[in-house]
């Protein structure tokens, strides 16, 4: 298959402490790739520098074979490259279409534009209502997002990230924060738009991994530990030993 997200050789140093230590990653296209392990295992470190929020101190990172190693965040944004966040990152002050709406003007290079009339705007609402529609939150639409307790918040930014439209996909914790409900609803629409795109997450809901993942990463002290499927990944003795002794739960 197609290798759509590479990193050979990854690292990431602070101040003599090796956070991430000599990463290679391949993520396939059109796979769900999940990236897990204990509390400490570096995975957020690893994912800020796939999504060069942080830059390595060695090694490379390709998208669809372009080295953006280098590159700004907003750089691999505009190649279709768009990540969530693990904390929350929304408008407050905006509703819940009107966030969406933002994203959508964004897509179609009209972002920032709140000085244009409602009018103007209108023209997104049918496919801003279809995205709040598909993360549960049609009920809350004119709801100001500061409003929506922190699981529909995490909702709400997957819609906006989704009206993004980008062919991967990088989603940091989706299911933090939210109960069952939000959790199975938010699961069904990562495997439906994981039929036609590419995404890498981290995720602490073992559940959700199991049930998602094509292919799980497993890292711990900032190194690949097992690599594979759900069933292989969970009878490696040092998954279990890693999880065991950092007290998981």
């Amino acid at each position: 298959m197609t290798i759509v997200l590479e990193a050979s050789g990854l690292t990431k140093e602070f101040s003599g402490f090796v956070a991430v230590n000599n990463v290679d990653l391949a993520v396939e296209e059109r796979t769900i790739h999940a990236l897990i392990g204990p509390n400490g295992a570096g995975k957020t470190t690893c994912f800020n520098l796939l999504t060069k929020f942080l830059q390595p101190t060695s090694g490379m990172i390709r998208y669809r074979g372009r080295d953006i190693t280098r590159m700004a965040p907003a750089e691999i944004a505009r190649l279709g490259m768009v990540r969530s966040f693990q904390i929350s990152a929304v408008f407050p002050d905006l509703s819940v279409l009107q966030n969406v709406r933002v994203a959508l003007q964004r897509k179609r290079g009209e972002s920032y534009d709140f000085w244009r009339s409602e009018k103007m705007l209108n023209r997104f609402d049918e496919e801003a209502r279809r995205h709040v529609d598909d993360v549960g939150l049609s009920d809350f639409i004119d709801h100001r997002a500061a409003e929506l307790s922190y699981g529909r918040k995490r909702a709400l930014e997957i819609a906006a990230t989704l009206a993004l439209d980008p062919e991967m996909l990088l989603l940091d914790e989706p299911m933090a924060g939210m109960g069952q409900e939000d959790v199975e609803r938010i699961s069904a629409l990562i495997r439906r738009v994981g039929k036609d795109r590419t995404i890498l997450m981290v995720e602490h809901n073992l559940s959700v991994v199991a049930d998602l993942s094509d292919k799980i990463t497993v890292l711990a002290r900032g190194e690949i530990l097992a690599e594979g499927d759900y069933e292989t990944v969970s009878k490696s003795q040092q998954v279990i030993d890693a999880y065991i002794g950092a007290g998981y739960d």
